[in-house]
């Protein structure tokens, strides 16, 4: 199936320690690229050390990804990695807060818009620069299901989203025609550290999963194939995107 073929294809994942970027960098690994791994703390480099262990071509960096002035820094030491080159960039890297609207601390919001926002698109020009001087790549941001709705209690998190949806569709339909594909997935409920406080809630839990036409919380092992198609070929065709992978979720 060479449109789902991304053998030696060379991709960076932004917040690929654990969770959803850990999942997509596993998949990516495991169909042969080179993977750049990349947390704020040391859970990439294990991560990475793990995968190497393995006989996958996987390394990493560390930082902090919502500090702007970092970023390109940072970014030079994933091309360096890559051998000066990169195909595919993930932009994973989220945080949350959550509190009442009335009480948000405005430094939380700032925070939040920064990782979730501001830092997928400072990469997605980094990057951009390079794949439309090449004529191909993909760029895969991490939107949400608050690209659709909003949570109470979590303005900044689903302002930053629902705006990650609409970056996605203006470097969509600016670059396709430039040969480099941005596309979104808005993952569904998953079993992450970012809903740990919602899967523990007895009441919500109950509601969400009573909800879910596939009866469970999703798992790393459910995003691998969605981010394989949208990082190969096999989606040349695609601009703008935000694809939806949750169970049935919104089909509800």
């Amino acid at each position: 199936m060479d449109l789902f073929n991304i053998q030696g294809k060379k991709a960076f994942v932004t917040g690929s320690g654990t969770g959803i970027g850990r999942g997509i960098a596993e998949g990516f690994l495991e169909a042969g690229a080179r993977v750049v791994l990349s947390s704020r703390t040391g859970t990439a480099q294990e991560a990475a050390r793990e995968y190497q262990a393995k006989g996958y071509d996987a390394h990493a960096i560390i930082g902090d990804l919502g500090d702007s002035s970092r970023v390109e820094g940072l970014f030079a030491e994933v091309l360096e990695l890559l051998g000066g080159s990169i195909d595919i960039l993930v932009n994973c890297a989220g945080t949350q807060h959550r509190a009442p609207s009335e009480d948000f601390p405005l430094a939380e919001f700032d925070r939040v818009m920064d990782v979730n926002l501001r830092c997928i698109f400072q990469l997605s020009q980094l990057a951009g620069r390079i794949m439309l001087a090449r004529g191909y790549g993909k760029i895969i941001n991490i939107a949400s299901m608050q690209s659709f709705s909003g949570i109470p209690r979590t303005p900044a998190y689903a302002a930053s989203k629902g705006a990650v949806a609409q970056l996605t569709k203006v470097l969509g339909n600016e670059w396709i025609s430039r040969g480099v594909n941005v596309n979104a997935i808005a993952p569904g409920w998953f079993d992450t550290k970012l809903i740990k406080a919602v899967m523990e809630d007895p009441v919500r839990s109950v509601e969400i999963l009573g909800r879910l036409p596939a009866g469970r919380w999703g798992g790393a092992s459910d995003i691998k194939g969605p981010a394989i198609f949208l990082a190969s070929s096999a989606s040349d065709y695609l601009a703008g995107v935000i694809l939806p992978v949750d169970g049935g979720y919104l089909a509800r």
